[in-house]
């Protein structure tokens, strides 16, 4: 079990989060999820394709990251994502919670949610996988959003939840 891993619930997101980038391939199409990391745990997630016209195009060196909690100057809400290039340069990309399907959004939302709550990757993997879904892009979101939860399963490395996605 997690014992060595705050189980708290932070409810006030930080405004800065570290990042995972998990790149992954369903169906011939390429799909990018941004992993925000509390104490190394999942936080929450953005998921979607990966689309030159939207401007979700990272190098592919890019692994890590941050996403920052920002406010518009109407009071809304927006997450984006920040990297360094190999020349220590920072790149902001703004608007991920834009940038993607608004459907995939709202189920991304609801899995932030879980996992800001601290429910057990495992359970969060298994609802994910429950979910009844008809549209065939959808179910190949799910199935990336599923493979990118397993890296963070305690005992699995990388290299095993690739293979079992």
């Amino acid at each position: 079990m997690e014992t060595d891993i705050k189980n708290e619930v932070v409810e006030v997101r930080p405004q800065v989060l570290e990042c995972d980038v998990v790149r992954f391939q369903n169906n011939k199409e390429k799909w990018v999820a941004f992993v925000g990391l509390l104490d190394g745990r999942p936080y929450e997630i953005f998921t979607g394709l990966q689309d030159e016209e939207e401007g979700i195009m990272l190098p592919k060196s890019v692994t890590k990251g941050k996403i920052i909690k920002a406010v518009n100057p109407d009071g809304s809400k927006r997450y984006d994502f920040q990297f360094e290039n190999k020349r220590g340069y920072k790149t902001t990309v703004e608007g991920l919670s834009e940038k993607f399907n608004p459907e995939y959004w709202n189920y991304a939302k609801l899995i932030s949610g879980v996992l800001r709550y601290r429910m057990p990757i495992e359970h969060v993997i298994k609802l994910v996988a429950s979910l009844s879904l008809t549209d065939e892009s959808i179910n190949t979101w799910k199935q990336g959003v599923e493979r990118a939860l397993k890296k963070y399963v305690p005992g699995t490395n990388d290299a095993d939840a690739d293979d079992e996605a």
